[in-house]
């Protein structure tokens, strides 16, 4: 196989590692074990590096893949099993508490023609900040002739431990108003713009406006279908029965300070998640892995 070329680099206040491996470049940030951007030579990017994302020390990232957890968007919103979980009475940040911490890498190697980046986010002493639990957490990636992401939480306490999580994932997209996603049709899914109502998908999902929706029992196979690109993005989910798709659109994005104007046309969120009803608890010793592999093919 060929020999990985791993370049330590430096975005602005934040450590990167830039990873080559065959056709295929990937950049991960040490803060959040965030993957900020994946492309295949010859190919346009398949996770959106945003160009006026901020590499803040202590800044959560708006672009890549931020890891949710241990719970997932509005703190508040989550199901009463997760909110139960916290001790502090401190506001509770959006998505969590590890987007904005250091990992530790844990390893770099080859097996067989693929290769293997793994991070750890193992327990600190006294539990992370207003959440007292006993929870180490494993970000794995691998790259083979797709990519991989998994993340694996063990909990190492004598409570059970509830959570909700997501990898947020951006996917780099020629339009977002060109492109649809396949593999929701029939699908109920929970509107958050209205009043978090639930309702039916009939047919593919297609974009006209701001979107925030989270799908509920999806299949593991969901996939955005880019004609201006001629290509499919496959998305292959496990541990999963929920996705978030999301899109700002033209007034939300001029109101972030860290996405262009525009911004909102280059991607589109298909966040691989365990939210609402899927939400996972954890008994003393067990683990749970949520994973999704990315490729894509040539329409």
């Amino acid at each position: 196989m060929n020999t990985p070329n791993v370049e330590a680099v430096k975005l602005d206040e934040l450590n990167c590692w830039r990873i080559r491996h065959g056709q295929a470049e990937l950049l991960v940030a040490q803060q959040g074990a965030h993957i900020l951007s994946y492309q295949v030579d010859g190919q346009p990017p398949l996770i959106w590096l945003n160009d006026k994302a901020a590499f803040k020390t202590g800044k959560s990232i708006r672009a890549g893949v931020p890891v949710c957890w241990p719970w997932f968007g509005n703190f508040e919103r989550n199901p009463q099993s997760v909110q139960a979980m916290r001790a502090g009475k401190e506001a509770a940040p959006a998505h969590g508490l590890v987007r904005a911490m250091d990992w530790e890498l844990g390893g770099i190697e080859a097996e067989g023609e693929a290769l293997k980046i793994e991070f750890l986010l193992p327990y600190p002493e006294g539990g992370l900040p207003g959440w007292p639990h006993q929870v180490d957490l494993k970000l794995s990636i691998r790259l083979d002739a797709q990519l991989h992401i998994s993340l694996t939480s063990h909990n190492q306490g004598a409570e059970t431990v509830t959570i909700s999580q997501a990898l947020h994932s951006y996917f780099a997209v020629s339009d977002v108003r060109n492109v649809h996603v396949e593999g929701v049709n029939g699908l109920s899914y929970i509107e958050t713009l209205e009043d978090w109502k639930t309702k039916p998908q009939t047919g593919d999902l297609h974009f006209t406006g701001e979107t925030d929706r989270i799908y509920l029992d999806t299949a593991p196979r969901l996939s955005i279908v880019d004609p201006s690109w001629e290509r499919r993005i496959e998305l292959t989910a496990t541990g999963s029965r929920s996705a978030v798709i999301w899109n700002p659109w033209i007034d939300r994005a001029v109101a972030f300070s860290d996405m262009a104007d525009d911004g909102w046309q280059r991607m589109l969120c298909i966040e691989t998640a365990n939210v609402m009803g899927d939400v996972v608890a954890l008994k003393p010793g067990a683990s749970h892995t949520l994973g999704v592999s990315i490729g894509s093919t040539t329409l």
